[in-house]
């Protein structure tokens, strides 16, 4: 997964820029989580994704969340990057959001896409998390761990 990213910008929780490739080194799931802060429906998945995010890390699994902002100015993006797990973000205003909505094909948000290290889409997991993510986030987790070649 680290190739795609590699070299790219992605930002933490306090504005640092990190490399991509770096950021996501031996993760075996990436998700990209298309959001935004003035999203009323986003807010009301965010803190349901946040704590499949951290139960799964907890259980010692190897996933990354890649919020990919809808938001409309660059404080909001990180108020609203503060209010999730310990995620990284495309940085406000990069070609790749746009570039991804396309390619992701989500005309509306909260969306929540499982992707391969080509960049291609695995699985859509939004229902997935909200379904079953509270009571079984592990064996969640481990269902999408099957999609991914070589993770």
């Amino acid at each position: 997964m680290a190739e795609l990213f590699a070299g790219k910008p992605l930002i933490n929780q306090k504005g640092e820029n990190l490399d991509g490739g770096d950021a996501l080194r031996g993760k075996k799931v990436v998700a990209l989580y298309f959001s935004a802060m003035w999203c009323g429906s986003c807010r009301q998945f965010t803190p349901k994704l946040k704590r499949f995010y951290e139960a799964v890390k907890a259980a010692g699994k190897e996933i990354e969340i890649v919020l990919v902002s809808r938001d409309r100015a660059e404080e909001d993006l990180l108020e609203y990057l503060g209010h999730g797990g310990d995620w990284v973000a495309i940085p406000f205003g990069d070609d790749r959001i746009q570039e991804y909505l396309k390619k992701y094909e989500v005309p509306t948000i909260p969306a929540f896409k499982l992707i391969n290290s080509a960049g291609e889409l695995l699985h859509d997991a939004r229902a997935d998390v909200t379904e079953r993510g509270k009571d079984e986030p592990v064996a969640v987790f481990d269902e999408w761990a099957e999609k991914f070649p070589h993770a």
